[in-house]
């Protein structure tokens, strides 16, 4: 009996603090996923749909956010995927198309600092930029920070600078995937006593310099020099972003070393070029393997068509999620949460101690081959099977090439 009673006690204890429990929380405020966002570097989608998490913050921010993006020669991602999925990204989160700017220096760095002058005159609040260099980023920062407005650093470390938080890319991770990249291809196309012509971006911008130590730190562990060069190991002598600079630096390397046989190119933009040229020559398919970044049309279809060996997509989707949400927060006075900003990023320039540890968002990228593109820039919409699969491709001088559609019916691409 005394079990029995003590049986009953506990039942009847456990029902009355459920019942406690549940008017507890039958009186708590429902609050719903819009007024608790929970963004993270882990939340986003190529759908947007977690943006709108934040737009009960974004209800509380006042003034305007001021993107500035850098150029369209670089790369076409600025205007194919940045600037398209930054706007779309506000929308979603619930700032008015009134109260955001998205504009593009045309590779001007005057320009760059005038927008971000008027921007501010004009109410922004938050600047969100891609500086062309840290010299106009670190001038752009300071008279942002003169006037109280936050600015976030996009794809690019503005070095000295004083931005309140970094958003990219792990781009020394970017720069090893490259370099295995070549390496692997080097193997399968069974290229004969390689010889590496090492290319490099712009030395103005410092995710050249991150790019680099990638793909140098994985070639020289397999015997060759980015040092000095070598007998296997050509270098190139300054580096560009620009696709005829780069194309024309090639050249002259080409006629001095007429063996080169594999390139490390650190973008599409700057291989297409250097592969047209090579292709007006007589180049046939895998036989000379070029690198390259940002997942382009031309890049895709230069790699199945066997041009070149690989990309690194790097889901621009996500970046501007990601940057996106950072300046939504800070336009509303308040900290982002730890699981968006989930990292650090070294300013080897910085004035001041405080300003050494950038607080960032680094996010993670992926080398594709032909194999892997239906699963994930066409999945991810960054590109559509029509697109890739057109029914012509160049002419390329004394040799046959198989149309892009021969190409994707290759790969199983649809």
């Amino acid at each position: 009996m005394v079990g029995e009673n003590m049986r009953i006690k506990t039942a009847r204890s456990l029902a009355s603090a459920v019942m406690v429990g549940s008017l507890a929380v039958a009186m708590m405020p429902v609050m719903s996923s819009a007024a608790t966002p929970t963004v993270s570097d882990s939340t986003f989608n190529s759908n947007f749909s977690t943006m709108t998490y934040l737009r009960a913050i974004a209800a509380k921010g006042k003034g305007k956010i001021a993107v500035i993006l850098p150029d369209t020669v670089s790369s076409t991602r600025y205007t194919e995927f940045d600037a398209p999925y930054l706007k779309k990204a506000f929308l979603k989160a619930g700032v008015p198309a009134s109260q955001f700017i998205i504009q593009n220096a045309q590779g001007s760095t005057s320009t760059q600092l005038t927008d971000a002058q008027a921007d501010i005159t004009n109410g922004a609040k938050v600047l969100l930029v891609d500086p062309l260099d840290s010299t106009t980023g670190a001038a752009i920062e300071k008279y942002a920070k003169a006037r109280g407005v936050k600015v976030i650093d996009y794809d690019r470390l503005t070095l000295g600078g004083s931005r309140a938080y970094y958003v990219s890319f792990n781009n020394v991770s970017v720069g090893t995937l490259i370099g295995k990249g070549l390496l692997s291809c080097i193997t399968a196309w069974k290229v004969k006593k390689p010889v590496v012509y090492v290319m490099k971006g712009s030395p103005t911008d410092n995710n050249a310099t991150l790019f680099a130590q990638g793909y140098d730190a994985v070639l020289n562990a397999h015997g060759y020099n980015t040092k000095s060069g070598s007998a296997n190991t050509i270098l190139e002598n300054t580096g560009t972003w620009t696709p005829s600079v780069a194309q024309t630096d090639f050249q002259g390397a080409y006629a001095a070393h007429p063996n080169i046989n594999a390139v490390v190119t650190p973008n599409d933009e700057n291989a297409a070029p250097i592969i047209s040229y090579l292709q007006s020559k007589g180049l046939k398919p895998r036989t000379i393997p070029f690198t390259g970044q940002d997942a382009t049309l031309t890049g895709f279809q230069n790699i199945i068509s066997g041009y070149q060996c690989g990309t690194v997509y790097k889901p621009i989707w996500l970046e501007a999620q990601a940057a996106a949400a950072l300046a939504v927060y800070l336009r509303a006075g308040m900290t982002p949460p730890s699981g968006l900003a989930n990292g650090y990023t070294t300013d080897s320039m910085a004035t001041s101690p405080a300003l050494r540890n950038v607080r960032s968002v680094l996010l993670q990228a992926t080398w594709v081959t032909p194999n892997l593109i239906e699963r994930t820039v066409i999945k991810d919409h960054v590109i559509t099977a029509s697109q890739l699969c057109t029914k012509t491709a160049p002419t390329v001088a004394g040799t046959t090439v198989p149309t892009y559609a021969q190409d994707c019916k290759t790969y199983g691409i649809k």
